[in-house]
């Protein structure tokens, strides 16, 4: 397999993953509401949803190769940031902490993907659509 097709095989994997995630998101709004509001995220709803778009538009801009430095910068953002704000392993009880530093491993180590896409910034992504932002 040449570069080229390992790099959008990966892409495509890595994209595929956080848009089924939104996509989660957009199921299971009402627990997912639940468990931000328990966080203490105002406006719960409305970030679950937005995060949900964010999740399926940033994974399928990886994917496709459209506007990927936003899309690669939004994922990686969001990844750190949720990480910190949802997964606080350090703060919950003992039965949820290993739970909650999965969660957070997970989130900074797809964060660490996502910067890596964005380091290749507007460079042409082989078999990418080929629409930027940037």
């Amino acid at each position: 397999m040449a570069t080229a097709e390992i790099g959008l095989l990966g892409r495509v994997l890595f994209g595929a993953v956080l848009a089924f995630t939104g996509l989660n998101h957009f199921q299971s709004v009402d627990s997912m509401t639940g468990y931000a509001e328990a966080k203490g995220l105002p406006l719960p709803r409305f970030g679950v949803v937005g995060s949900g778009v964010l999740l399926v538009a940033g994974g399928v801009g990886v994917s496709a190769g459209v506007a990927p430095v936003l899309s690669a910068g939004a994922l990686a953002t969001f990844l750190l940031v949720s990480a910190i704000i949802f997964h606080d392993f350090w703060a919950v009880p003992e039965d949820q902490k290993q739970d909650e530093m999965t969660h957070f491993i997970k989130n900074i180590s797809m964060a660490g993907g996502a910067l890596g896409l964005l380091a290749a910034g507007p460079a042409v992504w082989s078999y990418g659509v080929g629409i930027g932002v940037f």
